[in-house]
């Protein structure tokens, strides 16, 4: 299948099929891949918790609005979350990334309020987001990005407290009666010559 089918196959799957598992060896490459994914001056100003527990997932069911059942019927949930102290994330460039980078992020971002160098920190871990919804399509892994979770209380109960939740995904496969796949409800999309412009 090539990339272009997968995103055609894919869509934000509103029902999983519980007794389907994701193979060990998938997990770990979207492990990897979410690793290997790009963000502005190389910050990786984040965090990807996998939550497969049957305990901890039905928790963060009740703490996820309409998203109950997608959260424990998919095989696991992936938590993505920002850095939350810009200290610790100084601390952490200065470690990491080459005096170029580390000066980009001086002069340009740091002057910033707090809030909107957050703002620009969460641009990154929504980079990765797309990153592992595409790498999912293309591994035959059905997925749906939530934000309608309460962040407060997912922190809580991963037991984070240097992160702050911004979105979590379901991942697992399709119940074969899922109305919203593709088969039965055809993708909606606004046309390409209205939104692709080529000079």
């Amino acid at each position: 299948m090539s990339f272009l089918q997968a995103m055609q196959h894919r869509y934000t799957t509103k029902k999983y099929d519980a007794s389907k598992k994701i193979g060990s060896q998938k997990i770990e490459e979207l492990k990897e891949i979410l690793r290997l994914s790009p963000s502005s001056i190389n910050s990786q100003p984040w965090k990807f918790t996998f939550v497969s527990d049957r305990a901890t997932k039905e928790k963060l069911s009740k703490v996820s609005w309409i998203n109950t059942s997608k959260v424990t019927d998919s095989d696991t949930v992936i938590v993505l979350s920002r850095i939350d102290s810009l200290a610790a994330f100084e601390s952490q460039i200065e470690r990491e990334l080459p005096e170029g980078a580390v000066n980009y992020y001086k002069e340009f971002i740091k002057p910033q309020p707090e809030a909107q160098t957050k703002a620009w920190f969460e641009k990154q871990v929504y980079l990765a987001l797309g990153v592992l919804l595409s790498a999912c399509a293309e591994m035959g892994i059905d997925a749906t990005p939530m934000e309608g979770i309460e962040p407060e209380n997912y922190d809580k109960i991963i037991g984070q407290s240097d992160y702050t939740t911004l979105v979590a995904v379901a991942i697992g496969y399709r119940d074969p009666e899922d109305a919203n796949q593709p088969s039965k409800k055809p993708k909606s999309r606004i046309a390409l010559d209205q939104i692709i412009e080529t000079i």
